[in-house]
């Protein structure tokens, strides 16, 4: 054990929990640190030896110990083991959101057979590891209240199930209003969009609709926040069960890309086999010359080019609007173990904002910036012609976002920009290569300059000035 004093702030996304918080120590890495009110907790959990089971199976974040209350009288302080993404429920894809709940009921299962159980059920509580799911607070474990109903039950309901089964039944898009629902989505607004039909599904029908009638019924005492407290003893076999029962009822949940996200994207956008491999080994050697620790694909598609990034062990954000091709990357992450990618769903001319308590309890997509590099792969016609955005706000976007940047150029002779302006008209003089890096050079030195198809795209390599 290292002795260690912390001088500890509270994160702004951490304060509701008596029983420890989360800081940031000097160095800027994560601490938690542990209260007296949770002080038995932890130590329950520990004699348990459900800690040492959950991290040997990597389904809980481990860490050390850096102050111990015994030796030198304060609150203990932990070490977890950092991760260097930050992500959030409305941003993760739906395999993601799903495989995020049934970690979460796994935890709660293990948790029971031990005498123990999770007092809350946020997906808060989970994060990434590339394309795996880990559980990282450490605190939600306690010991188990014989005959009690689980507290956590109504809360995995509104943040797993119901986003779930809109994004299955209804529209993948659905996911969103996670953003909007920060203490996720009431039973009764997803019991209202879900259609008469998911009545017949036995699970939706128990956890959602029966639950969205218990919070109409208890509106006025619970604030819809909760099911109402029952008499009746549960037993940890009765919790088991109903942990199995929505076990079952996630996984009975599915989302089908459309046959177009499936298709070849690159194959029908102008690029020739040896196009496309020529694009490849440009990039590959962006990426030996800048050695980014992080990298954003910006409008990454499937995440091909983001997987050259994840392949060389650099921490990879791949970013699409798409909700499509941000299942379809996951999808393809987890199936390759590849523990350095994590794609999410986002629009980059609306991209995550700063969100909750006093508008800084879940950071904005800026807040957790910015990457060594950015990839801008036939993005910048999306932005500046398909959504107006002029070059010097995409420009200073992209200063913002990282030091280095490879942009790919795509000029209106390319037939994707033709698509574009088929049916409005051409707005855009300032939209040619020359006044791209005129614009450009505002903020960044032109390092690299390939042309890398016939049309007259050109792949640049820009390092941010210094301000």
């Amino acid at each position: 054990m290292r002795i260690l004093q912390e001088s500890p702030a509270r994160h702004p996304a951490s304060f509701r929990d008596p029983a420890g918080f989360v800081f940031r120590s000097a160095d800027g890495e994560f601490r938690r640190q542990v209260t007296a009110a949770g002080r038995a907790d932890y130590r329950a959990l520990l004699d348990s030896g459900l800690y040492d089971e959950l991290v040997a199976e990597r389904l809980l974040i481990e860490h050390e110990e850096l102050v111990d209350w015994e030796d030198i009288g304060t609150d203990l302080i932990l070490r977890p083991r950092q991760l260097t993404f930050l992500s959030y429920p409305y941003e993760w894809a739906f395999s993601a959101l799903q495989d995020a709940a049934l970690l979460t009921l796994e935890i709660q299962r293990r948790a029971l057979r031990r005498g123990l159980w999770l007092k809350d059920a946020s997906a808060f509580n989970v994060q990434f590891d590339g394309c795996r799911p880990i559980f990282i607070d450490t605190l939600s474990l306690a010991p188990l209240r014989d005959g009690a109903p689980w507290p956590g039950y109504a809360q995995f309901c509104r943040h797993f199930l119901a986003p779930l089964a809109l994004m299955a039944r209804r529209d993948i898009s659905l996911g969103k209003l996670l953003a909007t629902n920060l203490d996720g989505i009431p039973a009764a607004l997803a019991s209202k969009l879900l259609s008469r039909w998911t009545w017949l599904n036995p699970g939706l029908a128990m956890h959602l609709h029966l639950l969205a009638n218990l919070e109409r019924r208890y509106a006025a005492t619970a604030c819809g926040q909760a099911a109402p407290r029952t008499s009746r003893w549960l037993s940890a076999a009765a919790h088991e069960r109903l942990a199995d029962s929505l076990s079952s009822t996630i996984a009975g949940l599915h989302f089908r890309p459309s046959r177009a996200a499936w298709g070849d994207y690159y194959a029908t956008h102008n690029y020739q086999p040896d196009e496309f491999a020529a694009k490849q080994r440009l990039v590959n050697e962006f990426l030996d010359v800048v050695q980014p620790r992080t990298v954003w694909d910006l409008g990454a598609n499937r995440g091909d080019f983001s997987k050259l990034a994840s392949a060389r062990g650099m921490a990879t954000w791949s970013l699409d609007s798409d909700p499509e091709c941000s299942e379809l990357a996951y999808r393809d992450g987890r199936e390759r173990k590849d523990t350095r990618l994590v794609p999410l769903t986002m629009d980059l001319c609306n991209p995550t904002p700063a969100l909750g308590w006093a508008g800084r309890e879940r950071e904005s997509l800026a807040e957790r910036g910015p990457a060594d590099l950015a990839l801008a792969l036939a993005l910048i016609h999306h932005l500046a012609i398909g959504r107006n955005v002029p070059l010097d706000s995409i420009i200073d976007f992209l200063a913002d976002s990282a030091r280095w940047v490879a942009l790919e150029f795509v000029p209106k002779s390319d037939p994707q920009v033709s698509r574009l302006l088929r049916s409005r008209d051409d707005i855009f003089p300032g939209y040619t290569p020359a006044h791209f890096e005129v614009v450009a050079s505002r903020r960044f030195a032109v390092r690299r300059r390939e042309p890398i198809l016939a049309s007259g795209r050109v792949l640049f390599l820009l390092e941010r000035l210094p301000e």
